[in-house]
């Protein structure tokens, strides 16, 4: 868990794109506050897999999504029913519900439907409220990190030498 955020903290002080650390998070949200063994679960961790995200975002976002998950319980349950027995859409869920895929994915569960509906439809004022808080951080409290005596007089040490040269050894993408 160290490791992780080591991971995280390192890949938000580097020069790794904010999109893909937002992206991170946003999918980790999915996640997190859906039930983890869902189908749609498996196709977050594919995209996880596939597109190119900070994968110490992702394991920390899920962790934190996953604690919130919880509180937020009693909303998605509200949120989950009200769509469920919208009399509009019974003939969508009757139809829907027929299918082998939304039965293995527990969507009428309304817990399950309403955190999902939740978590995708904060997606994208997510993707752009973490981008905005990342971008932030690196030009305010970053910047005064740098500038402090302790950090001044860190770099000027033996350690951080070896540290910046044994930094690369990674070999991969943060």
């Amino acid at each position: 868990m160290i490791e992780a955020i080591a991971n995280l903290l390192k890949a938000l002080n580097s020069e790794t794109e904010p999109g893909q650390i937002s992206l991170a998070l946003c999918l980790s949200m999915i996640a997190g506050f859906t039930p983890m063994l869902s189908l749609h679960n498996l196709l977050v961790l594919l995209l996880v897999l596939v597109l190119r995200v900070n994968l110490s975002a992702f394991g920390l976002g899920w962790v934190f999504f996953s604690a919130a998950a919880y509180l937020l319980d009693p909303l998605f349950h509200r949120v989950g029913l009200a769509v469920l027995t919208s009399p509009t859409l019974t003939g969508l869920w009757t139809g829907l519900y027929n299918t082998t895929w939304f039965r293995l994915d527990r969507l009428n569960n309304t817990i399950v439907m309403g955190s999902l509906l939740f978590s995708l439809v904060s997606f994208v004022p997510g993707f752009i409220l973490f981008n905005l808080l990342i971008r932030r951080y690196r030009v305010h409290i970053l910047a005064w990190v740098k500038r402090t005596r302790l950090m001044r007089a860190f770099e000027a040490t033996k350690f951080y030498e070896v540290y910046q040269s044994m930094s690369g050894w990674t070999g991969g993408a943060v």
